[in-house]
């Protein structure tokens, strides 16, 4: 075998830069692969991270007739705060949040909200509640950013906001904006205005209740509550799986074609140096070489244009990945309008089993294509081999 190495090695040396264009394409296929797979997985933490922060956080309970995408439901979706998670709202260890339909008035428009309540005094989300805690004339309101563009609003205005309380009684007061935040999550700022959670209670004439409890600890064990249905992080992060899967599976096609259009560029090589070394074949076997052994030399010496190509890829990749990583890649669109958790800079994770798994693979499918031309060796007469002739 190691004899087999040596001549697989000085063979490729001695193609000049045949071999060296085979090893430069493999490489360009190493690095884009882990780069594009690094940022998949970059966004994926990202993404989870920043919904973790600012609205999931370890998990919710959810009232059982609560809808999301279905705004008719936030009239019923509301019940009082279950006595067994109490003394863990009280330690700051779970928010409650009430949620109820609204309408805004701004600039003289008419615009549908949801209307969030939620502790000033919370330390769960990164969101500026703190800014809630203040005494106006108005209610204190906190909005997004893309609601701040959408209505047109800056900090310190103050427009006209309408409510339907528990007994269908419309009722309206002036809000003023103490707050616009900014996040990477765009649901938590579209169509959504955030008010003390004390104060949507006494407007809405429901003392102690809410629509979602979110909680801090994800590991603990959640007793099953009436009323209520517990959501995981894994199930509130389900859309953007789903995203991921759906944008791996397009990125794999991309990969395949570049892969095989490199892997054609080794099967070419090998099919050209098996009918120019038709001598230097049949010399093999007139030394006491197997048609195996012979097939196995052609096949390392494909298969070490990807281990060239892997060296090659340490050498120049690896401080691009780097760099990448530290600087990140910045989308030249503004990603809030995307609708979903994504940064404005993604900032690619190269795990060691993407790194790992990217190599075996590239150099199995190079071994592969290596031993299918190779395989013809075996049908080859040593004698004319000798003579320059296939069989």
């Amino acid at each position: 075998m190691l004899l087999a190495l040596k001549l697989a090695y000085r063979n490729l040396i001695g193609a000049g830069l045949r071999t060296w264009l085979n090893v430069i394409i493999l490489s360009f296929s190493f690095v884009l692969i882990i780069f594009m797979k690094g940022l998949i997985s970059g966004w994926d933490q990202q993404a989870k991270t920043d919904m973790k922060n600012m609205e999931i956080g370890g998990g919710q309970y959810w009232h059982k007739l609560y809808d999301p995408f279905d705004p008719f439901t936030l009239t019923d979706s509301h019940a009082p705060v279950p006595y067994e998670v109490l003394e863990e709202i009280n330690a700051g260890d779970m928010v409650p949040v009430l949620i109820a339909p609204g309408t805004i008035y701004p600039q003289g428009r008419l615009l549908s909200v949801v209307i969030k309540g939620i502790d000033p005094g919370q330390h769960l989300f990164a969101l500026p509640t703190h800014s809630l805690d203040t005494v106006y004339d108005a209610i204190p309101a906190m909005i997004g950013a893309l609601m701040a563009k959408s209505l047109k609003a800056s900090k310190g205005d103050v427009m006209t906001l309408r409510w339907r309380d528990v007994n269908s009684t419309f009722d309206a007061r002036e809000i003023a904006i103490t707050e616009i935040f900014s996040s990477n999550v765009p649901q938590i700022e579209t169509g959504q205005i955030y008010v003390p959670l004390e104060t949507l209670r006494e407007m809405m004439q429901m003392p102690d209740e809410a629509t979602i409890l979110t909680f801090r600890d994800s590991e603990k064990t959640r007793p099953e509550m009436q009323n209520w249905v517990h959501k995981t992080t894994g199930e509130l992060t389900a859309s953007i799986d789903n995203l991921i899967k759906t944008k791996t599976v397009g990125q794999t096609i991309l990969f395949v074609i570049l892969l095989l259009l490199a892997l054609l560029a080794v099967f070419d090589t090998q099919v050209l140096s098996i009918f120019r070394r038709q001598k230097e074949i049949g010399t093999y076997i007139a030394l006491g070489y197997t048609r195996s052994q012979v097939v196995g030399l052609f096949t390392v010496e494909g298969t070490m244009h990807a281990i060239l190509a892997a060296i090659l890829s340490v050498i120049y990749g690896l401080p691009f990945l780097a760099w990448m990583a530290k600087s990140g890649l910045h989308m030249p669109v503004d990603t809030s309008e995307f609708g979903m958790a994504i940064a404005q800079t993604l900032y690619p994770v190269y795990p060691a089993g993407l790194v790992i798994m990217t190599i075996i693979t590239v150099t199995t499918a190079t071994a592969v294509v290596s031993y299918w031309p190779s395989r013809r060796i075996s049908r080859m007469n040593p004698t004319d081999a000798l003579r320059g002739k296939l069989q």
